[in-house]
């Protein structure tokens, strides 16, 4: 048999009942004992950035990236698995093939990328560039834009970059993961 380890696993629940859920399976974990083996619960939440016409202001929005899904870190025992499967609220584990089979958990690089988008990442980017360097943008809002690496920020895992946007230098902040050195 192998050893059991902790794993990141997709928890199928209602949509908009995620907080809901989190809260029943924490307390549960807590009451049948298992807190050991169920370490982590997460939605995965992203906070926006809005403008609001009406008043001319800008506001923030917590989004929720996968509605109806609770991503759950823990080692699958069979006690941990008949808890978590038999919580209010939740329909089931995605992954599974049903008839009593335990789910497979989610890939390591997937569940990365989840955690550094919602910045809580403990696992560390190697970069391979460092100031000065011409670096390209891989995702968001400023996708395939070139900029000037101007510092690195190894505590937040960013770089602010220089770019040229509509004829005008500016300044912005991106994840290191996110960013690519431009072979000269």
């Amino acid at each position: 048999m192998s050893e059991l380890k902790k794993e990141w696993y997709v928890v199928n629940t209602y949509a908009g009942h995620e907080n809901r859920v989190k809260e029943n399976l924490e307390r549960r974990a807590e009451t049948m004992g298992i807190k050991d083996n169920l370490l982590r619960i997460l939605i995965a939440e992203e906070t926006e950035v809005e403008y609001d016409k009406r008043n001319g202001k800008k506001k923030e929005k917590v989004v929720n990236l996968f509605p109806g899904y609770l991503f759950v870190e823990m080692i699958m025992t069979d006690d941990a698995w008949y808890v978590v499967r038999n919580t209010q609220g939740v329909t089931g584990f995605i992954g599974s093939s049903g008839g009593g089979a335990k789910p497979f958990p989610v890939a390591e690089a997937e569940m990365e990328s989840i955690l550094q988008r919602m910045g809580i990442s403990e696992h560390k980017v190697n970069i391979n560039y460092t100031v000065g360097d011409r670096v390209k943008i891989l995702r968001g809002a400023f996708k395939d834009v070139e900029g000037t690496v101007e510092a690195l920020n190894t505590e937040d895992q960013t770089a602010t970059l220089s770019l040229i946007l509509f004829g005008r230098v500016t300044s912005t902040d991106v994840d290191f993961g996110d960013l690519e050195k431009i072979e000269e």
